[in-house]
């Protein structure tokens, strides 16, 4: 992706991906609170036709690119390494007379039980036990009907997966969640947190620890980092287990440096790109048949006669340099 198609997604549609809704809107301009910091009268106004901002508080606006420039504090390959990460709708700017109604619905949503799901979550390196963190979502699209794994965050909203398919419904926000098992005792709160960027992850992270006292928080977009950090607050002890790329870096070191006492875990799958990764990875390796004894007795035999073969060969050369001198 470049910038000239970065920024012919529409504002509207990049703000709502980043849980921000207009508070007043009309067929020209739509106008939100700021999303660079809390106010109580919008000054943020993003221009329909034309598909670039204002922001009035500050004196300040331009193009798509620009807006995500500032909201992640990066720069324009940042911006784009960013925005090739989501699932924007299309390339086209939004230029539509009127706000137009979500083109999907949620039909049902249940425990998991479809074998695909279940197949495609034991490809993952996932079994049941994690099964309680999230849920089966049936949903139409454009009149056509899908499934997938649902993982649900704080304003309702559901990040969806599975083999063929990468979204999410409703309202875009972080997840904070009790590790299973260990909710905090009524009228307290939980003092340990573990930081995920995707949900795939932090399900890995349940899968392979057997007991851990603390919530689990998922980005579920690292540019809802802003809003982690706000509920990082009132952990005292702050685990990170974001993704081994550059954008995983930047927000590790952003976490680390407004909470110094955070830990940084990264390295225990250093030679991988997430937690997910290296959990498929061991599982593989688990799954790898043993040698059997009998070829283990057979290969030190073998290795044995090499080495005999050997010291007989490197005998026989001494005792024809000898003979020649």
């Amino acid at each position: 992706m470049n910038c000239k198609q970065f920024n012919s997604i529409g504002l509207e549609e990049v703000l709502a991906a980043l849980g921000h809704l207009p508070v007043k809107q009309n067929d020209k301009e739509a106008w939100y609170l700021s999303p660079f910091g809390a106010e109580k009268q919008a000054s943020f106004k993003v221009d329909r036709q034309n598909n670039v901002w204002y922001l009035f508080s500050e004196g300040i606006g331009g193009t798509t690119t620009d807006f995500m420039r500032k909201y992640l504090n990066t720069s324009v390959k940042g911006v784009l390494e960013w925005a090739s990460n989501q699932n924007f709708s299309s390339f086209q700017p939004q230029i539509k007379t009127s706000r137009p109604e979500p083109n999907y619905r949620i039909d049902r949503i249940s425990d998991i039980q479809n074998s695909n799901l279940m197949q495609y979550l034991h490809e993952r390196g996932l079994s049941a036990k994690i099964y309680p963190l999230i849920k089966e979502i049936w949903f139409t699209i454009e009149n056509k009907q899908f499934y997938a794994v649902g993982f649900r965050n704080r304003s309702e909203g559901w990040e969806l997966r599975n083999a063929f398919y990468k979204g999410a419904l409703n309202t875009k926000d972080i997840s904070v969640l009790s590790f299973p098992g260990n909710s905090a005792a009524e009228g307290k709160t939980n003092t340990n947190v573990a930081i995920f960027e995707g949900f795939m992850d932090a399900l890995s992270f349940a899968e392979m620890q057997k007991d851990f006292k603390g919530d689990l928080l998922v980005l579920n977009s690292i540019a809802l980092l802003k809003r982690a950090m706000v509920a990082l607050v009132r952990y005292p002890e702050i685990n990170l287990f974001l993704d081994n790329d550059n954008a995983g870096k930047k927000c590790r070191d952003t976490i680390m440096e407004a909470f110094p006492h955070a830990q940084d875990f990264s390295h225990i799958y250093s030679a991988h790109k997430d937690l997910n990764q290296y959990l498929v990875e061991k599982r593989r390796r688990q799954a790898l048949p043993a040698p059997k004894a009998g070829n283990i007795q057979q290969s030190e035999r073998g290795c044995a006669e090499q080495q005999d073969e050997c010291r007989e060969e490197t005998n026989r050369i001494k005792k024809g340099v000898r003979r020649r001198m």
